[in-house]
């Protein structure tokens, strides 16, 4: 047998494992661990329950091909369609203020990639994820599916409305940048609960704004930090 034959072969069934046998590749484990350890930990991340996700979820899955060799580098990277993946630490960082104790139940603005879902998947309890853009959701969602994470529920719509059939929400986490807060996920979000929300004008920096609704259904906000996320997507 010709070694371009033998190479055909072995292309042919890597075309067929599952997904998740992917996620073990040895060539990542160390770049993973060293992204935990180099970018989250040392720049104040404690939670470790997020730290644990951070370091089991393989990243490298959810960028394309070409980027893979970049997956845990400190910067955000493209995922097609003009939207972006988070760097890590801001996924991390955005996990962590929202304090989850594993049983929650959350909804996120924004699938992307799927990335900040799978790590809500560790971190929480039932995870419902809107993404406005077909071709990102059919890549998420089966990539979330294939790897194994059967919590995650995502469909296709304006996330700017939230998912009322599934409210109320512990949580929210709105992963690309509104012009203000959306009043259906302030109506959405549970007494008690907090949101995470980056609010600001496309393309320019942004101000990370933590949401708090108290018992009685006031609401609370505080500014976190500058950042800079894609726009907010809606339905024409």
């Amino acid at each position: 047998m010709s070694v371009l034959s033998k190479r055909c072969i072995l292309v042919s069934l890597c075309l067929f494992l599952p997904l998740a046998a992917y996620a073990k590749d040895d060539r990542f484990i160390k770049k993973r661990l060293s992204m935990v350890e180099d970018q989250i930990q040392r720049r104040g991340i404690k939670d470790a329950r997020v730290l644990e996700a951070m370091r089991q979820v393989p990243r490298h899955l959810f960028v394309g091909p070409r980027d893979r060799s970049l997956a845990y580098a400190d910067r955000p990277l493209p995922i097609g369609y003009g939207q972006t993946i988070s760097q890590p630490y801001i996924v991390a960082y955005m996990t962590e203020i929202l304090r989850l104790l594993g049983t929650e139940k959350v909804l996120e603005i924004g699938t992307g990639s799927g990335y900040q879902a799978a790590i809500l998947a560790k971190t929480a309890g039932e995870v419902y994820s809107i993404e406005i853009i077909p071709g990102l959701y059919n890549q998420a969602r089966k990539k979330l599916s294939g790897l194994g994470y059967g919590r995650v529920y995502v469909k296709v719509d304006d996330g700017y409305f939230g998912w009322p059939d599934k409210a109320p929400f512990d949580r929210i986490i709105v992963t690309c940048a509104a012009g203000h807060i959306p009043p259906p996920l302030i109506k959405q979000l549970k007494p008690g609960g907090m949101m995470v929300i980056p609010v600001g004008q496309p393309w320019m920096v942004q101000t990370l704004i933590l949401v708090k609704k108290d018992q009685e259904g006031q609401i609370k906000t505080r500014a976190l930090m500058p950042v800079r996320f894609v726009p907010l997507v809606r339905m024409k």
